[in-house]
């Protein structure tokens, strides 16, 4: 996609903020109700230690799988 004048580049971050808010939101309220996205981010390969004052989280799994679902959606939303 070739820009030709900064206001489609304009247009561009302005979808761009809508996403991240709307984002946000989902997450915020994905927070206050129990069991909203069932096993995600407790998948297994998703690394958890947890020491006595320390705890360490890394969700790899569920990183994967939420990056090959966003690349299908981007693949869907912007093919020719």
């Amino acid at each position: 996609m070739i820009l030709t004048d900064l206001s489609d580049f304009g247009k561009i971050l302005i979808g761009i903020g809508i996403v991240i808010v709307l984002m946000g939101a989902v997450l915020i309220l994905a927070g206050r109700l129990p069991g909203v996205f069932g096993p995600i981010g407790k998948l297994p390969g998703d690394i958890l230690i947890k020491r006595d004052n320390f705890t360490f989280y890394f969700p790899i799994t569920t990183s994967i799988l939420a990056s090959v679902i966003l690349s299908l959606l981007a693949w869907l939303l912007f093919r020719k």
